[in-house]
This record gives C-alpha cells, sequence and structure tokens, in this order.
C-alpha cells in the first residue's frame, strides 16, 4: 500500500482511536484541532492548533495531504470542498457532512429518499415553537436545534407548557413523541468500489437525565426479521447518499414493531466502541478500509458484548479510583481518552464488557455500574 498523508479534522477520543488502529499500518496521520489539550494532542509531532470551522484554516491544513477525514461534523464543508475541487480525496464527501450538519436537512433527505422517519416539523424560533404546540397540545413532542447539538446536548422535551421555559430559541426540528420499545443502532461501511459491509444492530439504553448512551448490547436482542429489517435500513441510506466511508444510522423501534431513522453519524460512533473486543474486525479498522478503499473487513459479533460509556461526575482533574476493581473482572476492557479535565456529563471512556450469553452480559454490566457508582 502506497503511503499518503492523511488529515483528520478533529482531535478528540474518536480520532484518538482511529490513531490507535493507523499504527499498526504505518499510517502518515496528521491533526487539525482548535483545543491544545485535545486527547491527540499529544499523540504525534503531527498536531496543528486551530479552528476546525475556519475557511482558510482548514484548506491550508488539507492542501498539502493526499486523504482528508473528520472525526466530527463541526467542520468547515467549503474548505473541503475546495480541496476535492483541486484533487484532493475527502471521505465522507463534503457535501454529505454538509446535509447531516443540519438535522432539519437530514429529515428532509429522509422524506426524498422514502427512508422511514418520525413526523416532524421544521420551525424558526421559540415562539413559533409555542404556537405550534398550543395548536397541537394532545400530542407531545422533542425539540432538536437543527445545527450544533451533540452527545444529548441540542435536545428538550416538549410535554407539557413547564417546559416552555427550557426551549431553543433558534431553527430546530420538532419531533413528535411516540411509544418507544427500543434505540437501535446499525454501522454500515462501503468504499470506493461499492463494497458495503455491516455491522450486527446494537441496542442502546440512555441514560435520561444526560440523554446520551449509558451503555449498549451487542448484538441487540430483535428477532431474525427485525435485524435484516434493521441492516436493510442502514443500507439504503448509505446508498442514497452514495457515501465513502463508515456511517452510523441510529433508529427507533417502536411497540409495533416499525423502525424509523432518528440520526446518522458520518464517522465512528459512540454506537461502535465495543467492536474493538467484540467483532472481527473493529470499527476504526473498518473506517480505514472504506476510506483508503481497501477490502473491507468481516463485520460478526465473536461474542455478546457491552459498551459502558464512563461519564464524568464532576468539575475538575480527572481521576479513576474504579480501575483497579474493575480491571479484577474477567474480559472487561478500559478505554480513557485522554482528557485532563472531568466536566459533568462529559464522556471520559469507556469500558468494554464481553461474556458467554446476554444473562451473563447484563449481570456483568451491573457489576461494572455498581462499581463506577
Amino acid at each position: 500500500m502506497k503511503t499518503q498523508k492523511i488529515g483528520i479534522l478533529g482531535g478528540g477520543q474518536l480520532g484518538r482511536m482511529l490513531w490507535q488502529a493507523a499504527v499498526d499500518w504505518n499510517l502518515d496521520i496528521y491533526f487539525l484541532d482548535a483545543d491544545e489539550n485535545a486527547p491527540c494532542a499529544e499523540l504525534t509531532k503531527n498536531f496543528t492548533l486551530g479552528s476546525l470551522t475556519d475557511f482558510e484554516t482548514v484548506y491550508h491544513f488539507g492542501k498539502n495531504l493526499d486523504v482528508i477525514t473528520i472525526e466530527i461534523e463541526n467542520i468547515n464543508t467549503d474548505a473541503l470542498q475546495k480541496l476535492v475541487d483541486e484533487g484532493k480525496k475527502v471521505f465522507p464527501e463534503p457535501a454529505i457532512i454538509a446535509l447531516i450538519q443540519d438535522k432539519g436537512l437530514q429529515k428532509q433527505f429522509y422524506q426524498q429518499n422514502n427512508i422511514p422517519t418520525l413526523p416532524f416539523e421544521l420551525i424558526e424560533n421559540k415562539q413559533k415553537t409555542i404556537e405550534y404546540f398550543e395548536k397541537n397540545n394532545q400530542k407531545k413532542y422533542f425539540q432538536k436545534l437543527r445545527k450544533g447539538g451533540y452527545d444529548g446536548k441540542g435536545v428538550q422535551k416538549l410535554f407539557s407548557n413547564q417546559d416552555f421555559q427550557f426551549l431553543f430559541d433558534a431553527p430546530v426540528v420538532i419531533e413528535q413523541a411516540l411509544p418507544i420499545e427500543k434505540e437501535i443502532a446499525v454501522l454500515v461501511a462501503k468504499n470506493q468500489k461499492g463494497e458495503i459491509k455491516i455491522f450486527p444492530p446494537v441496542e442502546m439504553i440512555f441514560d435520561d437525565a444526560l440523554n446520551l448512551v449509558d451503555y449498549l448490547i451487542s448484538p441487540a436482542q430483535l428477532s431474525e426479521n427485525q435485524t435484516k429489517t434493521a441492516e436493510n435500513l442502514a443500507i439504503q441510506v448509505i446508498q442514497s447518499l452514495n457515501m465513502t466511508g463508515l456511517l452510523a444510522v441510529e433508529m427507533f423501534l417502536d411497540k409495533e414493531g416499525n423502525f424509523y431513522v432518528n440520526e446518522i453519524a458520518p464517522r465512528p460512533h459512540n454506537s461502535g466502541h465495543q467492536t474493538i473486543e467484540g467483532n472481527i474486525t473493529s470499527q476504526y479498522q473498518q473506517f480505514w478500509r472504506s476510506i483508503l478503499n481497501l477490502p473491507l473487513g468481516a463485520t460478526q459479533t465473536q461474542q455478546p458484548a457491552a459498551m459502558l460509556n464512563i461519564i464524568g461526575q464532576h468539575n475538575g482533574e480527572a481521576n479513576y479510583p474504579f480501575m483497579e476493581k474493575v480491571l479484577a473482572l474477567e474480559q472487561v476492557f478500559v478505554h480513557l481518552y485522554g482528557k485532563k479535565i472531568s466536566k459533568i456529563g462529559r464522556k471520559m471512556g469507556h469500558i468494554t464488557i464481553l461474556a458467554d450469553n446476554i444473562v451473563l452480559l447484563e449481570e456483568k454490566i451491573q457489576r461494572v455500574k455498581k462499581i463506577l457508582e
């Protein structure tokens, strides 16, 4: 394989794990991030400090590289498109990143391509949101910022008039709340040759207070028909996008067995961390295979696995007093993200848990959660 200079926009934990996978193949990796203390800052001398949203910074970072990619969506896509126009390889494609940056455009894309998604409205500001709710006050909704939301931030419930005080005064998606049986995620990869490989669906269990994933179970406990439906839906999304790379497709499964696409992310994702130990090919290896147009790896689950997020419980210097007790357990793997400062609700790392069956896996999850408490 010819040596290429590969740039990653973003130097967070996903970039850190991408770098770890890249080291095995001697890939020449360069990072751009606005945070001098980003998790990737100390990994390599090829770290550039600069804004991901500034046109000139992104353009000059990429102009001497062969391939440019991302580990975060909040970047300047105009600069990436200019690089593409000048012959650089940028994956995922800039137009797709721009689409995904806007949850409103995402929802319209699903409609236009006959991809099932929950009923929604696009609303300009807080007052119009209140007017819409009062007109339809027999229903419950969620309000989602069209741009800038991440890790549960940018989502607000709208169940009663008491929620008005928390609403965003910005362009939003208003989505009808329906009874949900499970929240599912499917990772799917596609290279330039058109080869597609899909990871088995996983089930995500959320922390209601923080509105982010507490833990997930792989594979999801679905019927054979439900599994095939979820996988086909993820394939439909990446084919409709005609995207190169790795795509995380988050879905709702309702009480009647219907799937609805919620959101997508064109990069490695929180719902795929467990693949490092739990699947034949990790999501990070698959990412590199896809954007470098290499053969895609096998994706089967090797044994039942769980991923438990390590979430900051205080503001201040990071510390991990649970390490000794957690590492005393068999088939439990700790991944810390190199973040020096802990913040309440911040992802500081994750723990992968393996077991011979789902029953044992659930027991080990609760044991590890008790230790973390």
